[in-house]
């Protein structure tokens, strides 16, 4: 609990009600089970010749969903590194995310580290954070 309170943003009450939800965090085997189990994979609605749109199916725990959405508001405006990958979603050149849609992305990360954090021992870790963006040398020169 005290490694999850390190992360600028996080208090008692989101942990709380994330491991609530999940409940044995160790009985998944990766945090991609625990993004499936809230809902938030992805889904393409295809067939034939018809390339349909992606969306998040929301197969899974509605009330976790709900949990990650609300606490990513004070998590984005309070911890200086969720922001900065909310900001690379929303700007980036190819494929831009719309708000919302970097929001569910964002708390796919959060899933990640609490994952990490709590099945590993690991300490939250800012710098290994910021890997996720993939900037051009250009840019950040800029």
């Amino acid at each position: 609990m005290e490694k999850l309170l390190a992360i600028k943003g996080v208090g008692v009450v989101t942990i709380a009600r994330v491991m609530a939800e999940v409940g044995d965090i160790r009985r998944f085997k990766s945090s991609k089970q625990i993004q499936k189990y809230a809902g938030l994979e992805l889904v393409e609605s295809s067939s034939g010749k018809h390339k349909g749109k992606t969306r998040l199916s929301k197969r899974g725990r509605r009330k976790l969903r709900r949990i990650l959405y609300q606490v990513m508001v004070p998590l984005l405006a309070r911890n200086h590194e969720f922001r900065e990958i909310y900001d690379y979603y929303v700007t980036r050149v190819k494929n831009p995310l719309k708000r919302r849609q970097a929001m569910m992305a964002v708390s796919c990360k959060l899933i990640c580290v609490f994952y990490a954090v709590l099945t590993k021992g690991m300490d939250y870790d800012r710098f290994k954070m910021m890997t996720d963006i993939h900037r051009n040398s250009e840019l950040i020169a800029a």
